[in-house]
Formats: C-alpha cells, sequence, structure tokens
C-alpha cells in the first residue's frame, strides 16, 4: 500500500528539518502568536513572500503540523530547478552569486536533484506560473477537505525595492475563493492563519533576526454577502492583505 503524504513527511522529517536549518544559517528565528496556529482540520495559511526558499524553511520549522505546498512546477524537474537555483544567486548577489554557485556546484546539484526527485512525495502541489492556477486551486480544496493544513504565500518570493510595499505584496484571490468554494458548496468554514515574515529577504549566510508574526484566523463567513459572490471574495481577499501587513507592520515597531 503506497504511504499517505502525511507518512512522507513524517519519513523525510529529519531531512526536512536539517535542510530548513540550512536554508536559514546563520540566522535566528523568533515567532510570536504561535498559540494562534490551528492544530488540526482543514486550514489555509497565508503571509508576504519575500525571501523565496527561505520562507518555506521558516513555515517548516514553526507550523506546528504536517502542511502542504503549491509550488512553481519548475522545481519538479531537475533541469528547471537548477535554472531557478542559478536565476535566485544571481538576482541576490550579481556576478558573485554566480561565482558562489560555480565553486559550490556539486553541492546545488545534490540539493537540486533531491529535491526535484522527493517533492511530489511529500504532496507538493504544482503550479503552472504561466496557464494558470485552476488545477492547482482545485487540488489544494480537495486537500482542505481532507483536514489538510495548505501554505498560500503571497509575493513573487524575492525583495524589490521599487514595489510600493516591496514587503507585502497585494494578495491574490486564491485563498479567498478556495474558502468561498468550500464555504458555499461544503458548508466547510476554513480557518485562514495570516502570519508576517521579515528578514527572510537578506541573502544566505549573512546574519540576521528573521521574525515571524502569527495572527488569529479569520473566516469567510465573517465576510459573507448573500447579493454578490465577488464582493465576498474581493471582501475577504482585502482583510487577509489588511492583516498580513498590520502584522508586519507589527514586527517593525517592535525592533
Amino acid at each position: 500500500m503506497p504511504r499517505t503524504f502525511e507518512e512522507e513527511l513524517k519519513r523525510f522529517e529529519k531531512a526536512i528539518h536539517r535542510l530548513s536549518s540550512l536554508a536559514l544559517f546563520p540566522k535566528k528565528l523568533e515567532v510570536k502568536g504561535v498559540e494562534n496556529f490551528v492544530h488540526q482540520g482543514p486550514n489555509i495559511i497565508v503571509g508576504n513572500h519575500v525571501g523565496s526558499y527561505k520562507d518555506v524553511a521558516v513555515l517548516f520549522k514553526t507550523v506546528p503540523r504536517p502542511i502542504f505546498f503549491t509550488a512553481n512546477k519548475m522545481i519538479f524537474s531537475k533541469e528547471d530547478f537548477s535554472f531557478l537555483v542559478r536565476k535566485h544567486l544571481y538576482r541576490s548577489m550579481k556576478n558573485f552569486g554566480l561565482v558562489i554557485h560555480f565553486l559550490l556546484s556539486p553541492f546545488f546539484s545534490f540539493v537540486v536533484r533531491y529535491i526535484s526527485s522527493n517533492i511530489a512525495k511529500v504532496g507538493y502541489i504544482p503550479v503552472d506560473l504561466y496557464t494558470g492556477r485552476a488545477e492547482a486551486v482545485r487540488k489544494c480544496q480537495e486537500y482542505l477537505k481532507q483536514g489538510r493544513a495548505i501554505i498560500a504565500l503571497q509575493g513573487r518570493g524575492h525583495f524589490v525595492d521599487a514595489d510600493p510595499n516591496p514587503y507585502v505584496s497585494p494578495f491574490r484571490h486564491g485563498a479567498a475563493v478556495m474558502a468561498f468554494n468550500l464555504y458555499k458548496e461544503d458548508k466547510l468554514d476554513v480557518p485562514i492563519t495570516p502570519l508576517a515574515i521579515f528578514g527572510t529577504h537578506i541573502p544566505f549566510g549573512v546574519p540576521a533576526t528573521v521574525q515571524v508574526n502569527v495572527g488569529r484566523p479569520l473566516f469567510i463567513s465573517q465576510y459573507w454577502t448573500e447579493s454578490r459572490s465577488s464582493q465576498t471574495i474581493e471582501n475577504f481577499r482585502r482583510a487577509l492583505e489588511k492583516t498580513v501587513n498590520n502584522l508586519f507592520m507589527e514586527l517593525l515597531r517592535n525592533r
């Protein structure tokens, strides 16, 4: 009998912990509001996303239950993933990043091969960023009906100075749409846990403190408008974005 995704995550638990610690080295991690995490049943976790793979590492080390991500489908291919790693290093450190990639080529090749060959086994959901996300949304809804926790980070995974708010990008409608569909069709009021992350935009290998601020769950039933479904989705999307913005500003004030 094939293993469940939860069983596979358990089997890879030590490797995930080591890779997560390596991704954040030598940064410290501080978490506020950990009591607000939902420990069982369906849950969507939304947050800002400027730290690429470091955000994923933070969540693996922070969320106290098995979690499932959507991921660029290129990560499922060794060749495409290798291209993304090289692109990320160049974007973060310019030509020095390419030198690092060359000097540590055997290490990066091992990591890319290990992750790309195992990522599907632990339930990651591939997303084609160019042809739409409808299939990924449908798969996420299936996971939620099975009582799983889905991660829906908002942003491009990197820091852009020119953005009006470079730390918290405008939220997409995906999480709100999933919550709407499940409440309307299945009467399932999925809690959505908002969180803000600061510090993962700092390049790998640079000492820093990564801070996480976890808020109380929000429910789409609190924003339901009987007359217009699109208004319900938009109201909830705005509420999620505003909440994460507020959590992020709270992190900055307390630094």
